[in-house]
């Protein structure tokens, strides 16, 4: 992450402090010039992550809204208001995260909202997004389904920035429509859309819960109503929202509107 400016209230001192004072963090910050996870398993995550997508963000965001789930110490909302995103608004279902989001968007002197809600709250947002994030959350989820389905139902206006976990094959099967009820081959082919489900733990975390391969993340999308547009990296879709397919099923809680 590209150094940010502070906003005049934090000296260097006091910053190392409330960095301390907040962590272990996940995201690995600059602020004004203390890194808040040097050390991070990944590297300097996410911004080496980021930098391989950057572009399928426009630079210019002027006059667009951006919800950024899963938001963590904040990340990407702060990118997004970099890039001139007129309202940035970002959940976690993590008050610790929440905190050190709000501390990073106090020193970068960023005026970003940040609440305490789930994926599966975004409807309590009441209004839609021009652009949604949604970074690292899916394998997380013990009901991803539904969360793509209430993403699409309640706060996604036109975009969709998605990244998720892969394991498995990187081949995609193409997908006819229909299939009959004997048919047995598909579902052993490498490419064939597939959804592992962990049981105890993956990277000693508890909270891994389901991990696609890239032809099930593409299907569950799809499914969900949206178009992809682009895949700028490995584990990354830019997607447009669009109509439901009428086969799809019930989205639960049932759209109001």
């Amino acid at each position: 992450m590209s150094r940010v400016e502070r906003s005049g209230a934090w000296d260097r001192t006091s910053i190392e402090r409330q960095v301390a004072s907040l962590g272990p963090w996940f995201h690995n910050l600059d602020l004004g010039g203390v890194k808040t996870a040097p050390n991070h398993f990944l590297g300097d995550y996410p911004a080496l992550k980021w930098r391989q997508f950057a572009e399928a963000i426009p630079a210019d965001l002027s006059g667009r809204t951006v919800l950024d789930i899963g938001c963590n110490a904040g990340f990407y909302s702060l990118e997004m208001k970099r890039r001139g995103a007129d309202r940035v608004v970002g959940i976690d279902s993590d008050e610790t995260y929440l905190a050190q989001a709000r501390f990073a968007a106090d020193v970068c002197g960023a005026d970003i909202e940040f609440r305490q809600l789930s994926v599966y709250d975004v409807a309590r947002l009441g209004e839609r997004f021009d652009l949604v994030l949604f970074m690292g959350v899916l394998y997380h989820l013990r009901h991803p389904l539904l969360a793509l389905d209430l993403v699409h139902e309640h706060v996604a206006g036109d975009l969709l920035l998605f990244q998720t976990m892969l394991r498995g094959s990187s081949e995609i099967e193409p997908v006819e429509q229909d299939y009959p009820f004997t048919e047995r081959e598909l579902f052993e082919r490498p490419g064939a859309s597939r959804l592992h489900f962990i049981e105890h733990r993956f990277a000693d975390d508890p909270t891994n819960w389901w991990v696609p391969n890239a032809a099930c993340a593409e299907a569950m999308l799809r499914s969900a109503g949206f178009e992809i547009l682009a895949r700028p990296e490995e584990e990354v879709w830019l997607c447009r929202r669009q109509a439901r397919p009428e086969w799809s099923g019930a989205v639960y809680p049932a759209c109001s509107d």
